[in-house]
């Protein structure tokens, strides 16, 4: 009965959640169906090309037939809501800004329900109401909890279950916290693991009957109890796994499948696979290998294959297909530079960070098989923020310019 209940109380939003981070389960695959399998000469249709926004590497997002996105303007973070002809509808403050290294937002809004849910650059968590932009609640974990920031600071997108917001304000005082979706009280706090924040957005699966929650810490990937914040287990995700005087970065939310969860993180650490047990409550490690150390670009599985980019450098990395099962690297391929990957409809959409470029590939693991290509036309800085796929849309940002493309098969 107890499993019943909390399968109740969490899993509806798994497949119900309206708009989130890398689509509808987190895993960056997308819906749509009935999309070009090949692009003409130059790309697919423009339908938008909107600049002035605020600066950011967050993701767009489509809902109830507008667009969302959130942007840095001076020292604040607002979110903007847009008609798919470029207009304003409207721009709201929901807090201050990351004020250290790279200031620009990384948090992609979650809606639901007409509500859109968002954490601020310094930690502040913020419920809008998505027809009119107006503040519903407003509550700041981050503080209250005393938790801490890694160097880069605040990239993580807010988590909705049947009544919380999760966030992973990780600190002295918690690992994580549930609000209540309706006014921002407490539901519950995870208890400290003496880490700090990493960058990655917390993950809800479903294992065997049991919800969980998946968070990452600077140093651990931990699964809590969606209902309680009970914490069923933590992997150490440096031990043995990276170099401790490096800095392994954890920012990618990890990929759930089949009882099993991969974790990838860059700077030369070892991508993992791990194993849980029938119950959920325990997890051991399956395989290691360093080959697809994703920076933060993600990650995406595709028939049994992980297709995503490594880390060489900072600024350098290569396309690489991975093998689920046993981890066996099936192709390592230069093109431009690393970058971000996401799927809809048979193809993998990337977006290497550098120049722009924008790739159609065919799912393979033989091969880099790329099908078609072009390159953004405007917009400036790193391409950080991850693509997503809306009503057949495309959508792309590059700092203050969001590009929308009409990819239905219809635009031939």
């Amino acid at each position: 009965m107890a499993v019943s209940i909390s399968l109740m109380a969490v899993l509806p939003s798994l497949m119900g959640q309206d708009v989130q981070w890398r689509g509808p389960a987190r895993d960056g695959i997308y819906p749509d169906t009935g999309l070009l399998k090949v692009w003409p000469e130059g790309g697919p249709g423009l339908i938008l090309k909107k600049e002035g926004l605020g600066s950011g590497y967050s993701t767009p997002v489509l809902y109830d037939g507008d667009l969302f996105i959130t942007g840095k303007r001076d020292s604040l973070d607002v979110l903007t809501r847009l008609d798919l002809e470029g207009n304003v509808q409207w721009e709201t403050v929901y807090g201050m800004a990351w004020n250290r290294s790279y200031q620009e937002t990384r948090n992609t809004p979650t809606i639901e329900n007409g509500y859109v849910y968002i954490t601020g650059g310094l930690g502040s968590v913020v419920c809008l109401a998505a027809g009119s932009g107006e503040i519903i609640w407003k509550a700041n974990p981050h503080e209250e909890f005393d938790a801490a920031f890694h160097r880069w600071g605040m990239a993580e997108s807010l988590l909705l279950t049947e009544d919380a917001v999760i966030s992973s304000s990780t600190g002295k005082g918690a690992t994580a916290v549930a609000l209540d979706k309706k006014d921002g009280s407490l539901l519950w706090k995870a208890p400290s693991r003496g880490a700090i924040r990493a960058y990655a957005s917390p993950l809800l699966v479903n294992h065997n009957g049991t919800g969980m929650l998946l968070i990452t810490s600077s140093r651990e990937l931990m699964a809590l109890d969606p209902l309680t914040g009970e914490i069923y287990w933590a992997f150490d995700l440096f031990e043995g796994l990276t170099d401790e005087e490096g800095s392994r970065i954890n920012i990618n939310t990890p990929l759930y499948h089949q009882g099993e969860i991969y974790v990838t993180s860059g700077y030369n650490s070892s991508a993992v696979m791990l194993t849980l047990s029938a119950d959920g409550k325990q997890v051991k490690l399956k395989w290691a290998n360093d080959t697809l150390d994703n920076h933060h670009g993600g990650v995406v599985l595709v028939d049994g294959y992980i297709y995503g980019s490594n880390w060489l450098s900072n600024g350098q990395g290569n396309w690489v297909c991975q093998e689920w099962e046993t981890g066996n690297i099936m192709y390592e391929t230069k093109w431009y530079n690393k970058g971000s990957v996401i799927y809809a409809d048979g193809r993998l959409y990337i977006l290497e960070e550098k120049t722009g470029h924008v790739g159609l590939l065919k799912p393979d693991p033989e091969k880099f098989n790329l099908v078609s290509s072009f390159k953004l036309e405007g917009g400036s800085g790193p391409c950080w923020a991850h693509m997503s796929i809306y009503d057949k849309k495309l959508l792309i940002r590059r700092g203050k310019v969001l590009f929308v493309y009409d990819i239905s098969n219809r635009a031939v």
